[in-house]
């Protein structure tokens, strides 16, 4: 395991493009690699077959993360909004600005969209975003800047636009 270590890890983070996601995948796959030992030919060669493992889990990581966030923006969207509009109109235009800052926030890179649902949408603070995440207070912050900034010039050019 020791020798393959590295390079699985590599694999596994090209895929997955999240150091935590692509360790987690590595020992994932060594678990899988260890339990398939019995069916793995004898004479062919190591290396191939367990990276072959490696991306494979690698790649069910990542439709598994992207799957969680695409779970997360469907509960956020059907939930009721917790101050309702006075009017059938009010709801409406609450209803159409909700759907239009979710499909802004569905079209951001996966650590921007996490970043805004654990801080907003969680209500985490700034630090507790940054444990869940695995990352710096100060990822977060800068993350949660990017993201804040791309949603405004989206909505700003979907308002141009209609």
């Amino acid at each position: 395991m020791r020798g393959y270590q590295e390079v699985a890890f590599r694999t596994a983070y090209l895929i997955t493009g999240d150091a935590s996601e692509a360790e987690d995948a590595t020992q994932e796959a060594f678990v899988k690699a260890y339990r398939a030992l019995g069916r793995f030919r004898s004479g062919a060669p190591f290396r191939p077959w367990l990276l072959a493992i490696v991306a494979n889990e690698a790649r069910n990581q990542r439709r598994a993360a992207t799957r969680r966030a695409g779970l997360f923006l469907r509960a956020v969207r059907e939930r009721a909004p917790e101050n309702s509009p006075s009017s059938p109109e009010a709801s409406i235009l609450a209803a159409e600005r909700r759907e239009e800052l979710l499909d802004a926030i569905g079209g951001l890179r996966e650590e921007a969209r996490w970043a805004i649902a654990c801080r907003y949408f969680l209500g985490l603070s700034e630090v507790e975003t940054a444990s869940v995440l695995g990352c710096a207070r100060g990822t977060v912050k800068s993350r949660l800047s990017r993201a804040l900034g791309s949603l405004r010039a989206e909505i700003a050019k979907e308002g141009d636009a209609g």
